[in-house]
């Protein structure tokens, strides 16, 4: 990977980590999500040998939410949904940390993910289905580590075990997206002194996309 390059890939990795949050947020509070955006969060699960981050996702429409999302929880101000997309992404964050402190979890989940990648590849339209397999791998794994992401939502979405679910699958495609962050040599303190360059990034990348 050349090193102009380098910070846009970074940016679509930090995307994946946006667009899993901000599904997150709206699946807790409405019960809903949008399903292309969900199915390339899940794409990337199983996207072993893919050449750059956009195809990760498929294409860079499929990262399209997380980077509006990404843009704007970046930006200053405190709006509200931006504010609690970006708990989640920090949250996201810091629970790939003590993931990347674990070489055996990352064993667990990668074999699992091969393992459930003949289903993706044969049922890709039944994102529940898929949401179902990759949810276990997460409450294995993840959910053992001693950082919890507590969600904040709706009791009555929370507790149905299909949204349950998703959400699960989602936090997992989070991590991955934070995993492949810091391969591409993102850090923590750097993301603090490089916000300005990840927004910019965004926005231009959002406008190579049709957003404006």
């Amino acid at each position: 990977m050349s090193k102009p390059n380098l910070l846009k890939e970074q940016t679509l990795a930090l995307a994946g980590v946006a667009q899993a949050a901000r599904i997150v947020d709206q699946l807790s509070r409405t019960g809903t999500y949008p399903v292309e955006y969900l199915e390339a969060s899940l794409h990337s699960l199983f996207s072993f040998d893919a050449e750059d981050v956009e195809g990760v996702f498929g294409n860079i429409q499929g990262i399209k939410l997380g980077l509006q999302n990404l843009a704007a929880g970046l930006a200053p101000g405190d709006d509200e949904t931006a504010g609690t997309m970006m708990r989640y992404f920090l949250s996201i964050l810091h629970l790939e940390g003590k993931f990347a402190a674990r070489s055996d979890l990352q064993e667990i989940v990668h074999n699992r993910l091969q393992h459930s990648s003949y289903k993706a590849a044969h049922f890709s339209s039944q994102a529940k289905e898929i949401c179902h397999s990759v949810a276990a791998v997460y409450s294995d794994t993840l959910s053992t580590l001693s950082f919890r992401i507590k969600i904040m939502g709706s009791a009555q979405h929370l507790q149905n075990e299909g949204n349950a679910e998703i959400i699960r699958a989602l936090l997992l495609a989070g991590v991955r997206s934070a995993f492949l962050w810091r391969q591409l040599g993102g850090r923590r303190w750097k993301l603090t002194f490089q916000r300005g360059r990840i927004r910019t990034t965004a926005l231009e990348l959002c406008r190579e996309v049709g957003i404006r």
